[in-house]
């Protein structure tokens, strides 16, 4: 048995005529892509996202969300909405009888008068 490999049809390593390699699955690869030693190439730090969404604004408000969702959970009386799973005091819940769960304004909002089964049901 021999350990030489050679490529497809002629090729002898990455000697092909347009300055491509060929990738096991059969993706052409720029030659840009890949530098030679193992790292890819450097980001831009200059490009910024082109789109209008701020991703720190996000980020912040996750933020903000989480913490005051960790200091609600610290209360004695507190539960959890069975929609968004947040958080909230017992008396900014809403427990919906058929239903079996409690649901927050927020999400009693966005819900309507849409019945919605959970598998279990919350303790009251």
């Amino acid at each position: 048995m021999s350990n030489n490999h050679t490529q497809g049809a002629g090729g002898a390593g990455n000697q092909n005529p347009q300055g491509y390699r060929r990738e096991r699955d059969g993706r052409w690869q720029s030659p840009n892509a890949f530098n030679g030693n193992g790292a890819l190439p450097p980001v831009n730090p200059g490009r910024s996202y082109a789109g209008g969404f701020d991703f720190e604004g996000m980020i912040d408000s996750l933020r903000e969300l989480f913490t005051r969702d960790r200091q609600a959970a610290s209360q004695q009386e507190s539960k959890r909405c069975g929609i968004c799973y947040l958080y909230f005091t017992g008396e900014e819940l809403h427990y919906r009888e058929e239903e079996g769960f409690y649901v927050c304004p927020s999400c009693e909002q966005a819900l309507g008068k849409q019945t919605l089964y959970m598998i279990r049901r919350q303790q009251k």
